[in-house]
């Protein structure tokens, strides 16, 4: 593990007030010559005001973010850990109004690029902001076969490098550490924002972690099972056509178990539906399911479990169905799965996803994993007893990452704690009626967990609920809170059932 290098306060940048650079620009080209352990600065730049153009492609959607964002330095650095690592990183510093603070942000899917968009939203909120590529530029998981060590920089090892460096500068830039460090990410960013609470508790005051595609191994163990269930046979397939169908039917047996009917099921494990209830009654149709297609259905929505009865992965919350396709509307797997265990556990770039055994795969995936990629450990007593505060969530109708996987972690930290009251002072986890992975979706899917982490942090005050909100054309057209799980939100009997005031939260029935 690196630590942050002495004698950093030798190096003169600049006049400073207030705690940050009084000439930006000057204190940034100097930043070039920073000598640290394992990297080479590859470039130290003042942008100004609204200039900034990202370099990396796939960011066309956020540009405008993006030419808006205040002046900053841009400072760029390659990071060589082990002989076989290239981990790329950036680190933006603003030039004035500096919070104190820093805020690295995760990355989706195999990464490979610069979080630039998420990199940005910090900066507008005056945070100091990192990101890293994880230490490979490939958009697929093939960067990994016959390179154990990249593979481990992507797993956990370039946030902690990335960490320690943007602490570094940060200090020589400003001439004085962050007050507070936080962690900002989903999917693939809440799994290594839960790696880094496990295996680096030092790094981070708070870590936000949502959607956390985690366990690796089982969660693409589930996505090329049910895959199998529903593409390997013609007649098991089912068309995205029919997913209408599928979802209101949920929607009519599960959505006013919570009191009020609102196209929104609150909490999807009271729900029991059977697609037996949609099965044709004769010719194949639109709005029914065939037997086989019944079956299949069946198997997506219940948990992955080895021949033997034991779990593997959660299965699709009822509430999901308008987003299955992301899965297993075909013609083939979701590749993050198919490239796990292609590159990863066979190490075979021609090993076929149909040959897939949940049986026996699952468990060759984990030895050769050996625990590096999954981020399980629920004994996270280094992180919270130095203080350490993890704020989880999850969008129940998320079609990617089943979100029961985040409950199941939750429910095993609590465990390793000592129970519930022992946990709440530390470890929250907020369910989303509605939202798909991260964002997006039918239930309100907006909301500010920056905020509520920092006045959990830095005033002691735990998030009890957070209010999220769904838009329709840039207008908020209906605000729920969002509350600590196991508790749920429920309608207090008046109001308009579109404003988050006529709730509470209770514990689940």
């Amino acid at each position: 593990m690196r630590t942050l290098a002495g004698g950093l306060g030798a190096l003169v940048l600049t006049a400073v007030v207030n705690g940050q650079a009084a000439a930006a620009g000057t204190a940034c080209d100097a930043l070039a010559s920073l000598t640290l352990p394992d990297t080479t600065i590859t470039l130290a730049r003042a942008v100004e005001a609204g200039t900034f153009a990202p370099p990396a492609a796939g960011v066309a959607a956020a540009r405008g973010l993006l030419a808006i964002l205040p002046a900053f330095c841009r400072v760029a650095a390659t990071l060589k850990p082990t002989a076989d690592s290239d981990i790329k990183i950036e680190v933006w510093l603003p030039a004035s109004g500096w919070n104190g603070k820093l805020q690295a942000v995760g990355n989706g899917g195999w990464a490979g690029t610069i979080s630039y968009p998420a990199m940005s939203q910090a900066l507008r909120r005056r945070y100091a902001t990192t990101s890293t590529d994880t230490g490979h530029s490939d958009p697929s998981g093939a960067f990994a076969l016959g390179h154990p060590e990249k593979f481990i920089d992507f797993a956990y090892r370039s946030e902690h490098e990335m960490t320690v460096t943007a602490k570094a500068l940060i200090k020589s830039f400003y001439g004085s550490a962050p007050k507070y460090s936080y962690w900002n990410g989903c999917s693939t960013g809440g799994r290594q924002g839960l790696a880094e609470v496990q295996r680096y508790p030092d790094d981070f005051d708070g870590v936000i972690a949502g959607a956390q595609a985690n366990p690796r191994t089982h969660l693409n163990a589930w996505q090329l099972s049910i895959a199998q269930a529903a593409l390997k046979d013609p007649a098991a397939f089912i068309p995205r056509d029919k997913y209408p169908a599928i979802h209101k039917a949920v929607l009519a047996a599960c959505d006013a178990l919570d009191g009020v009917r609102d196209g929104l099921i609150s909490d999807p494990m009271r729900c029991r539906f059977d697609p037996q209830s949609l099965a044709c009654p004769k010719e194949d149709g639109r709005d029914c399911l065939t037997t086989r297609q019944v079956e299949t259905a069946r198997t997506i929505m219940r948990p992955a479990k080895t021949s033997r009865g034991d779990e593997v992965f959660p299965g699709y919350a009822p509430g999901t169905e308008l987003g299955w396709g992301a899965l297993v509307g075909g013609p083939e797997p979701t590749s993050l799965a198919v490239e796990q265990y292609k590159y990863l556990v066979f190490k075979d770039a021609s090993w076929d996803w149909r040959t897939f055994n949940l049986d026996r795969d699952v468990a060759l995936a984990d030895k050769v994993d050996n625990g590096t990629i999954n981020a399980v450990d629920p004994n996270i007593q280094p992180f919270t007893q130095r203080g350490g505060k993890l704020l989880m969530y999850h969008g129940w109708a998320d079609p990617l990452v089943a979100p029961g996987t985040s409950i199941n972690y939750y429910t095993s930290v609590v465990k390793a704690l000592g129970g519930p009251s022992k946990t709440a002072a530390s470890v929250r986890l907020f369910m989303a009626p509605g939202m798909g992975h991260c964002a997006g979706g039918e239930g309100p899917n907006a909301f500010d967990t920056v905020s509520a982490l920092e006045r959990w942090v830095e005033q002691g005050q735990a998030p009890d609920r957070i209010v999220a909100s769904h838009s329709t054309n840039g207008i908020v057209d209906r605000t729920r809170p969002l509350c600590p799980y196991p508790q749920v939100a429920a309608y207090k009997g008046a109001g308009s059932t579109d404003d988050a005031a006529n709730f509470a939260c209770r514990t689940r029935q």
